[in-house]
């Protein structure tokens, strides 16, 4: 079995290297490349934002700003035309990676706070949470049970970003990710991604919206509901998930469900990455039995870098192969089909009240 220090060897030959050339499509035109890290308010973005405390959907808590976004784009790196939206809090040293790989990345406020005022177990129907995260990506009228308007929702307040790191940072060239008429994102070029609660709206929106990617870390969970089986805008083999196997979602069959339910099971088995070398055998259902000592709280964030990431001896994280797979593995190269786990347990036993 190969160890963590061969598995990233493997993966770091993998690796083209990648120099811009200035006649590149989307090249930089930045006479002094480097890392840039930026950061607005969505409220002072767009003014037509507005609160809703009702869900937790706010622009200040305790005094300070709580609907500050986040952009991140690396000039010195190849761009891949790429732009990552982050569904979940600003993680730093994930868009240190993705930025890394020639991609963009921002983070949105958005109304996610919902989740702990709305979520019903078992729901009203078998697509109740699913609308309500569809309407608050949206913007649109999904669900009776919130009122989200577009100036609120994830793709408007995406959009505005986006313009507004186009005027404040051209270097960055976030201008090719608006549409010829500036009145949208080209949705075809964004990899929508999150962990948990993120993750789950991420697949949700892209069943929705076609979309480029979407990677889903310790998720999508949703687990008494089967909006997951509706026709989808974006291809299946274009889903990618990872979680630790200590994880809740996964000890419960959560995410293994939701997983098959999407069809991922039609592009290769489970593998785990931690005993694979990449491509994982092109594979887009991964996990990770590293040691997180018996921490499931722990293991239900070690999906993405940060502190409860896996490390090596060295302090290495041992996952850097899994994150450059998930973000940028070519889609069309997708592992043989499988059948279903029966030991995956489809049926999560909702009563209807």
């Amino acid at each position: 079995m190969p160890n963590h220090f061969q598995l990233l060897v493997a993966a770091l030959l993998m690796m083209p290297i990648v120099v811009v050339r200035a006649d590149e499509p989307n090249a930089y035109r930045d006479p002094a490349p480097k890392r840039y890290d930026l950061s607005a308010r969505a409220s002072q973005i767009d003014k037509r934002t507005r609160p809703h405390p009702e869900i937790d959907f706010v622009f200040e808590k305790g005094g300070k700003p709580a609907d500050l976004q986040h952009a991140s784009v690396d000039t010195r790196v190849a761009p891949r035309g790429k732009l990552v939206i982050w569904l979940m809090g600003h993680n730093g040293q994930l868009f240190d990676r993705v930025t890394g790989y020639g991609m963009h990345a921002i983070q949105v406020h958005y109304a996610n706070g919902w989740f702990g005022k709305l979520n019903k177990e078992p729901p009203p129907d078998d697509k109740y949470l699913g609308r309500i995260r569809l309407e608050a990506a949206t913007g649109e009228d999904f669900s009776d049970a919130i009122d989200i308007p577009k100036p609120d929702g994830m793709m408007e307040r995406s959009f505005q970003f986006v313009k507004w790191l186009a005027r404040e940072n051209p270097q960055g060239n976030w201008d090719q990710f608006l549409t010829a008429d500036k009145k949208g994102l080209r949705w075809d070029h964004v990899t929508m991604a999150g962990i948990s609660h993120g993750s789950t709206t991420a697949a949700r929106f892209a069943i929705h919206q076609q979309v480029d990617r979407v990677v889903m870390l310790s998720g999508p969970r949703d687990q008494l509901e089967t909006w997951y089986t509706l026709p989808s805008a974006t291809p299946a083999n274009r889903f990618f998930g990872f979680t630790h196997v200590l994880d809740g979602g996964w000890t419960a069959d959560h995410y293994c469900r939701s997983w098959e339910l999407l069809g991922l099971n039609k592009f290769g088995p489970v593998v785990n990455v931690d005993q694979v070398i990449p491509p994982y055998g092109n594979s887009r259902r991964l996990i990770t039995d590293a040691d997180v000592k018996k921490d499931e709280k722990r293991a239900h964030s070690a999906s993405a870098p940060g502190g409860a990431a896996i490390k090596d001896a060295s302090g290495k994280y041992i996952h850097e192969p899994v994150w450059k797979y998930l973000f940028t593995h070519p889609v069309n190269q997708v592992g043989d089909p499988v059948p279903a786990d029966p030991d995956c347990l489809k049926e999560q036993g909702r009563k209807r009240t």
